[in-house]
């Protein structure tokens, strides 16, 4: 019989997946796993579950939030695991599963890693910690780690434009160099992300036109500080309009990987989790290095705008203005 690591974070988003767990393991047992749970209880443990644990698995999924997907990712990676990974969004945004275009049923997610076929994903890392889909840093980058849990667990996708606006009037711009394959940029920026995600730090949509997740690349996006209302206008219309490319305010390039020198005490957030910023960054994508599970018929279209980051466009207007 083949076997199945499953790892719950059971404090993830409203605990839906909680209330459906038994029928989530009734998926795998009917698809022929005999299955092992095991529980998160703090930060940090789905790694340690899976280093401790995880060999012997044909399969080890993830339920919870996209920390919870980089922390079973990273044991995987670091024990060098030859394993099938699942992942059952349960977090308040699901940054990595919207791109991944899994659906926000649990039940659902289960039957689409038992039907579905393997899809081998790009990762990062950044000075050897591993990433799944984005490190940032700038505006809006903290609130994902500054949120209040209840606030993200009743408002989800809100939650992180609230957090946000709340920091607009003391948003500084931040100098830093970025060295790609072929260019050298430099200047002082409000947000920087280096992604492999349809959606970013909980507020952008990038289009699916421009991110692939199995290239091997990054999508780099360096969002300059306006120093006039005329640049403002021209950041806020390349946003909404996703002209990223033909901005003047807005550096956007694929990369493998970058090389990055900023100040020492400038803090980023990985997958949503954060992160000591250093002096000397070095981030690279490990092509196709993990195994995710995806069933290419269920999958759920992502969405390129909404009204949440309108709002959100506005906000930054008002804030820069006043």
């Amino acid at each position: 019989m083949k076997k199945a690591l499953v790892i719950l974070n059971p404090q993830a988003g409203t605990k839906q997946a909680n209330k459906y767990f038994v029928e989530i393991l009734q998926v795998f047992n009917q698809a022929g796993y005999e299955t092992t749970v095991a529980v998160t209880q703090k930060q940090g443990d789905g790694t340690e579950i899976v280093m401790d644990r995880g060999n012997g698995y044909e399969l080890i999924v993830a339920i919870g939030g996209d920390g919870t997907f980089n922390e079973v990712m990273d044991g995987v990676l670091r024990s060098r695991l030859d394993v099938k990974i699942g992942y059952i969004p349960a977090g308040s945004t699901n940054d990595f599963g919207s791109s991944l275009g899994l659906t926000k049923d649990v039940v659902a997610s289960a039957h689409s890693i038992v039907d579905g076929s393997i899809h081998h994903l790009d990762v990062g890392s950044f000075n050897g910690r591993y990433f799944s889909y984005v490190a940032s840093f700038g505006a809006f980058t903290q609130t994902s780690y500054n949120a209040p849990q209840n606030l993200k667990n009743t408002l989800g996708h809100l939650a992180y434009v609230l957090e946000g606006i709340k920091d607009i009037p003391s948003i500084k711009p931040l100098k830093l160099t970025v060295h790609s394959e072929h260019e050298t940029y430099e200047g002082e920026y409000l947000f920087g992300a280096i992604c492999n995600s349809t959606s970013v730090a909980g507020i952008l949509t990038l289009s699916e036109k421009v991110v692939d997740m199995t290239d091997g690349k990054f999508e780099v996006l360096l969002i300059k500080k306006p120093n006039n209302v005329i640049e403002l206008n021209q950041m806020v219309a390349a946003l909404a309009t996703q002209n990223l490319t033909n901005s003047p305010m807005i550096t956007f390039f694929s990369a493998a990987s970058v090389e990055i020198t900023a100040e020492p005490d400038m803090p980023w957030t990985l997958d949503g989790e954060y992160q000591e910023g250093c002096e000397n960054i070095r981030i690279q994508n490990h092509h196709g290095a993990i195994k995710v599970c995806l069933n290419e018929e269920t999958r759920v279209k992502t969405l390129t705008r909404d009204e949440k980051f309108d709002e959100m466009l506005y906000r930054l207007i008002e804030g820069y203005r006043a």
